[in-house]
């Protein structure tokens, strides 16, 4: 299960620290990296300096323009992050995202992606928007910053430890495996746009004033989790509303036009 979670570096500056991040996911098992708009040229000898024993993992690395590009195929999305938000946002500690990994990768079709930020200011809130739940390490309030290879290391390793568990254990998550697969970050995104078009459709989403809407949305439906089938669902009931919607609005326009019609003829109207 290991070889189904993915680390995704995003707007990497040093090259030096892409090679630790590798050389710890090695440690612990993991092999599937990913980066995200690096912003040093891509391979770099530092990375390679950095990685010793772990080039094997710098030459099948894959490099995304953006995040959602990186995580289609992912099936649950974990941010890691260290700042406090205005608006709360499902947060976990490390060891709780292994529990998470463990109740989620029995299933085959599952694919997990635990992303890290920049060296200087970590992730946008759009690609904090983006994942499923934020995961924070508790460090020294005196001396909070971390290095992204430790970073790394320190969810690789709750990773490992929770899957071995799970292995030995050999318990499906909910007494049984889950139905259809999950959603994957390209289905979600999809749904989010459609959520977003049929609500400025039925006039309840204003984009020019959105109040945070979208963002409180994304933060429900990732949170439970949807899989495919639940989606589909979702999907169908916004394509039933934006058809009720319209036919609201032609009924309208037409009781409009007749009202004006039987004006023009009334007798009594001057």
């Amino acid at each position: 299960m290991l070889e189904r979670i993915r680390i995704i570096l995003v707007g990497t500056s040093h090259p030096g620290n892409i090679g630790g991040a590798a050389r710890a996911m090695k440690n612990m098992g993991l092999s599937d990296l990913a980066l995200v708009a690096p912003r040093a040229q891509f391979p770099h000898p530092e990375a390679e300096h950095r990685a010793t024993g772990a080039t094997d993992i710098l030459s099948r690395v894959n490099v995304y323009d953006t995040l959602a590009d990186a995580t289609t195929d992912c099936t649950l999305i974990a941010g890691a992050s260290a700042r406090n938000r205005n608006m709360p946002w499902p947060l976990i500690k490390p060891r709780a995202l292994g529990e998470q990994l463990k109740a989620t990768l029995p299933n085959p079709q599952a694919q997990a992606a635990l992303v890290f930020g920049r060296e200087d200011r970590g992730l946008s809130n759009e690609e904090l928007h983006q994942c499923h739940l934020h995961v924070n390490i508790p460090t020294n309030p005196d001396f909070s910053s971390l290095n992204l290879a430790a970073a790394v290391q320190v969810l690789a390793y709750e990773a490992r430890l929770a899957l071995h568990e799970e292995a030995e254990a050999q318990q499906p998550p909910f007494g049984t495996e889950w139905d259809v697969p999950f959603a994957t970050g390209e289905d979600l995104e999809r749904f989010f746009v459609h959520l977003e078009k049929t609500l400025v459709d039925i006039d309840f989403h204003n984009p020019n004033n959105p109040r945070q809407l979208m963002a409180r949305l994304r933060r429900l439906y990732l949170r439970a989790q949807p899989d495919t089938m639940e989606l589909n669902i979702l999907r169908g009931i916004l394509s039933a509303t934006e058809k009720c919607a319209a036919t609201a609005s032609t009924s309208k326009s037409a009781g409009q036009t007749q009202h004006q019609g039987h004006s023009d003829t009334d007798p009594h109207h001057e």
